[in-house]
């Protein structure tokens, strides 16, 4: 299962979980790690990093015995810091996951590009400044990206951005959004990893919950998590909004009342996700137009 993101309503996150049952559409039990976005005013130093709330632990199911990895493809580096994911076919989903995982089933894709890293503050910020743009928290008056972008913060990625923020975002680089097929083609590539780094979980080489950091980090801080094609952070640090509908993947029979064109899939876990979520194949899902939370990014393809 998954945690369903959705508003924010007076500074404070509404976080509707997918469910079964007879439960209210608003509520959806899930059997993973949650995180609420923090949203409140102004931030100030911490001494100590904050904890999200309405955590449920779990650990993923069945998961296969690692087993040697082929040799993978070398990135090639693009001008604007994008790699090269080359065309060809891979095994996407998983029948070991969660039900929205399944069927693992082949996908093929053509060549494109994907930035190395998640957008930064700085980055973000040169948009705004540009363009004038105001997110939607900040329109709301709730936090937003700039309470995060405080000093030393300048290469962590930007939070607090809605799906809309972040096609904006995108468009004005004349980019896009990954669709989730290309996202977890990046992160799993042609021999089916369970992590982008291989098939152990190693809590090392990414920012998740066990690394203990309690908010974001610089992206590319962990070489050792980067996947085949050269992708950082594809695993931990933020969730990363994708530009797809959650929707079930063809054969899959599961009931889900939140499949449809209502959210948008959302990938990678982040800095308070543990090993389900942190899968080259877990699916989460945010309303894409009211959804920023401090754990949630974004990085750009074409």
């Amino acid at each position: 299962m998954k945690k369903i993101l959705v508003a924010i309503a007076i500074g404070l996150l509404i976080i509707v979980v997918a469910g079964c049952g007879s439960v209210s559409p608003e509520v959806k039990p899930t059997a993973v790690a949650l995180n609420t976005a923090t949203n409140t005013p102004a931030l100030t130093p911490l001494v100590s990093a904050p904890s999200p709330t309405l955590t449920v632990e779990n650990q993923i199911k069945n998961e296969p015995t690692a087993t040697p990895l082929p040799e993978t493809p070398t990135p090639l580096a693009i001008a604007d810091n994008m790699v090269e994911i080359s065309a060809g076919s891979f095994i996407m989903g998983s029948d070991k996951g969660d039900a929205e995982d399944a069927p693992a089933h082949q996908v093929e894709l053509p060549s494109f590009q994907l930035d190395r890293f998640e957008v930064t503050n700085t980055e973000f910020a040169k948009f705004v400044e540009a363009t004038g743009y105001k997110t939607f928290a900040e329109q709301k008056g709730y936090a937003n990206w700039r309470n995060n972008a405080t000093a030393g913060k300048e290469n962590h990625p930007v939070v607090s951005v809605t799906w809309d923020d972040a096609m904006a975002y995108c468009t004005w680089l004349k980019k896009r959004l990954p669709s989730e097929a290309e996202w977890e083609k990046a992160a799993r590539s042609n021999d089916g990893r369970i992590y982008p780094w291989g098939n152990d979980w190693n809590p090392a080489n990414a920012n998740v919950k066990a690394t203990n950091q309690r908010t974001t980090m610089a992206v590319g801080s962990f070489a050792a998590g980067f996947s085949s094609y050269g992708v950082a952070d594809l695993t931990g640090n933020v969730w990363e909004w994708t530009a797809d509908w959650y929707k079930p993947y063809s054969g899959n029979t599961a009931k889900d009342a939140y499949y449809g064109e209502k959210f948008r899939v959302t990938r990678g876990g982040g800095w308070f996700d543990e090993q389900p979520q942190a899968t080259t194949f877990n699916r989460n899902a945010a309303a894409p137009e009211k959804t920023a939370n401090d754990d949630l990014g974004f990085r750009c393809a074409r």
